[in-house]
Order: C-alpha cells, then structure tokens, then sequence
C-alpha cells in the first residue's frame, strides 16, 4: 500500500514492513513522508509478499510486533532471510525491537530473553557506547516493551547500551542499523499500548500504565528530536559525512 508525500517526490520509495493489520508505521512514517520518501507498506504476515531486489526502494523498515524473532512461523523465517537483500545490496537498512532481532538472526547473532526473567516495558536510561557519540546525539531515556534481547553480531558495532539489556543499538556495515527501543509512537499509539498491554505491567522490571505517559511527557521531545535526526543519519548519506569526518580527525589527532 504506497503512500504518498503531499508533493510528487523524485525520491524513491521506503519499504514499511508491519506486523499485524492495524499497525502503524507511526512518527517514523510520518516523519519519512515529511522528509519526502514515499513509504511501501507491506505485511507478510498477511500475504504481502517483500520483493526479491530493493532497486526501486531508497531502503527498507522492519518494525516490532507481539512475535519473537525465535518463532517457528514461516513468515518470521522468510522475513529474516529477506533481510539479507538490502544487506548484499547495501541499501539502508532499520529494524526496530523486532526488526532488529531479526536482523541480528539473520548475522548469526542470538535473541533470547533476559537470565533473570527482566523486561523493560516503559522509560529506561540510554548510553551511548564511543562508536554511538562520533555518530550523533542520543536521547538520556528512550521507551521500551519487550522481553527479549539482542546480542552483537560478529562485524557489527555497538553503538548503545541499557541496563537490563545492554545491546540497545547497532549498527552492521555502512547501512545496516537496529535498535531495542521505540521512538516511532505517537500520544494515539501509546495510549493504545498502555490499555492492551496493561497486562503486562506485572511482569520483572516492568513500569505501570501512568509511569509510560508521565514519562512521555518529560521523555518525549527529546526522542522525537533524536528521532528526525536519525532518521536522516540512515537514509540520506550526505547526513552522515560531517559527523564522521570529525571521527576521523579525532581519530587521528
């Protein structure tokens, strides 16, 4: 399902992956449309098939959803075997929580839950590793809802770290990025977390329905910001040339 800037783009479009039939894309969508990209929205678990080359995508977004990267469903395995497209083709590339479980799968790397049962459902701190802070900034508290993790798959770089789960962020070559977190919800979006997901709150670790939107409104600005900014760092290459140009001369001095 295509969905169009509200001017004609010369841009080409991003491949949207979702996984279940009322999901939404949310501010990243809206932010890439903002940005001119066209969005491709497609649901493999509904049918939609993911095409077999992304020459006619600028890159491609895997979002999160309710299954695990470790699931035996067709779709899951198809879905982490396509990943490997935009990687041989070098396109960007971002997979959020689940997305990017399934990236890591696909590198050879493991998604498991924590050893001691904890999750991370609401607001937790964010560090950004070295290799994180020559790229850009990144926000003190980012929000969460999972309970399983990711570790670092050999050739990729680590770019930040939680607590209860401390790969928070990566990044493999020059076009492949994941991260555990959530920025892309909408005020609309977490409210509707918050109610179906209230049974949940219970679990290790896990914060209450009114921490998660007393968190957003202290929290939130700052991870919208973050977001626009990374968004650009993934998808357009002329953003990424002055940070790592100064990477390189501090490097080297």
């Amino acid at each position: 399902m295509p969905i169009m800037p509200p001017r004609a783009s010369k841009k080409a479009p991003i491949l949207v992956v979702l996984h279940q039939e009322r999901s939404s894309p949310g501010r990243v969508g809206q932010m890439l449309i903002d940005k001119g990209f066209p969005l491709d929205i497609r649901r493999p678990v509904l049918g939609d098939p993911l095409p077999k080359t992304l020459a006619g995508h600028t890159g491609a977004v895997i979002f999160g959803g309710p299954m695990s990267a470790n699931d035996p469903d067709d779709y899951v395995k198809a879905e982490i075997d396509w990943i490997s497209v935009p990687l041989k083709e070098n396109k960007p590339y971002l997979g959020i929580c689940l997305g990017a479980q399934m990236m890591v799968r696909n590198l050879g790397g493991s998604v498991a839950p924590h050893r001691q049962g904890l999750t991370e459902i609401g607001w937790y701190p964010l560090n950004a590793t070295e290799h994180g802070r020559l790229l850009m900034r990144w926000p003190k508290m980012v929000y969460h809802f999972h309970s399983e993790g990711f570790d670092v798959p050999r050739g990729a770089h680590l770019l930040a770290q939680g607590e209860a789960y401390p790969n928070q962020a990566i990044r493999y070559g020059d076009n492949a990025w994941g991260v555990q977190f959530h920025a892309e919800l909408t005020r609309a979006m977490m409210q509707r977390w918050v109610v179906h997901g209230a049974h949940r709150f219970i679990m290790p670790n896990a914060q209450k329905g009114r921490e998660h939107l007393e968190g957003r409104m202290i929290f939130d600005q700052p991870l919208k910001a973050w977001l626009s900014d990374f968004l650009d760092l993934v998808f357009d290459r002329e953003a990424r040339r002055p940070p790592l140009a100064a990477a390189t001369l501090e490097a080297a001095l």
